[in-house]
């Protein structure tokens, strides 16, 4: 069977005809099979959810109970019939929950990557090689001159400002679910054992996170405390805050950026940050050209980012490869937004 007969573009996302549902729909479906929890990928309104127990707990939370008609939870390596493919999850080391999903019709193997990293991350599972026919890879920092570096050491930096000023208060825009977490993770495994401050809509997800047992430290609310006694400390909030009013609480704040898109100067200092972290939960160029290479794919489909450039380096290789062109993903890093009220009351 060809691999356009298993997996093609479709209005509503990458549909599986053969077994009746949509990876990652855009908009509403009879079934969707959900890679993580990302907006971008999770959205509600579907008729029957099916994907990691982590990632429909990151749905309720995020869209309320009522999210999807109906949900079924699979765990990585579990095997499921739907029509007449298999699919099976595997580990995308992105967020905690996030899942490659393999899906396999006859003798053919096609793996969608969803969002993934190859980066060691001790809040989620570690990403794993998928042996597959085709690689459905995403290419948000599909170019070159992406290469994330140590995330151990942009903490270094992050701590080194810290002792500098230490009159100061630091704010580090991170993404709730995955970066924030993270950030947390790294910031105890370089010894940082102070307490970790915490804008209101970060809370609920970090929460989880504990819940399920990925341990962060002392953590606590940001909201109710006096401007004096946050000098010297750290304080994570969504990036939006960072540059909202809401940072006058803060004396004297250091504002910082985790994110793979501080390698691009000019990014930083379009968004005012003055201490840009180049920490990213996507595979950088490096990341991504070794997991092709590692899957043995004959063939590669090339989704949401720099879709030109890996396409361009498959086929130096001898691989089959194209764009797929689905529209409706970005970054999570771009599209996070603050329910209304939170910037003001964290």
């Amino acid at each position: 069977m060809r691999p356009q007969d298993i997996l093609m573009p479709a209005p509503a996302g990458l549909c599986c005809k053969p077994g009746g549902f949509h990876i990652d729909p855009v908009r509403p479906v009879e079934r969707a099979v959900i890679t993580h929890g990302h907006s971008d990928h999770a959205r509600p309104g579907h008729g029957a959810v099916l994907a990691t127990q982590e990632t429909l707990d990151m749905m309720r939370l995020r869209y309320g109970d009522n999210f999807a008609a109906a949900t079924q939870a699979i765990r990585y390596g579990e095997e499921i019939r739907l029509g007449d493919v298999t699919v099976k999850f595997h580990p995308a080391g992105h967020v905690l929950g996030s899942a490659q999903i393999a899906v396999s019709c006859k003798d053919t193997c096609i793996v969608a990557s969803g969002d993934y990293k190859d980066a060691p991350d001790p809040t989620c599972a570690p990403f794993e090689v998928v042996s597959c026919d085709v690689f459905i890879t995403e290419a948000t920092f599909g170019l070159p001159v992406f290469r994330h570096g140590d995330a151990a050491d942009e903490v270094n930096k992050l701590l080194a400002s810290v002792a500098l000023f230490p009159e100061r208060a630091h704010l580090v825009g991170a993404y709730s679910l995955g970066k924030a977490q993270r950030v947390i993770a790294l910031l105890r495994a370089a010894g940082y054992d102070a307490p970790v401050y915490l804008h209101g809509a970060m809370e609920k997800i970090t929460r989880y996170y504990e819940s399920r047992g990925v341990a962060l430290g002392d953590l606590r609310p940001v909201k109710g405390m006096k401007k004096a006694d946050l000098a010297g400390t750290i304080t994570l909030a969504p990036p939006t805050a960072i540059s909202d009013i809401w940072t006058r609480r803060f004396p004297d704040p250091v504002t910082a950026f985790a994110s793979g898109w501080m390698r691009v100067r000019a990014r930083a200092r379009q968004r005012g940050v003055e201490l840009p972290l180049v920490i990213s939960d996507h595979a950088d160029w490096d990341g991504l050209t070794a997991t092709i290479g590692a899957t043995g794919a004959g063939e590669v489909w090339v989704t949401h980012g720099q879709e030109d450039a890996l396409v361009h380096w498959c086929k130096t290789r001898g691989l089959s490869a194209r764009p797929l062109d689905l529209v409706g993903y970005g970054d999570e890093d771009d599209s996070e937004t603050l329910p209304a009220g939170e910037d003001t009351e964290a």
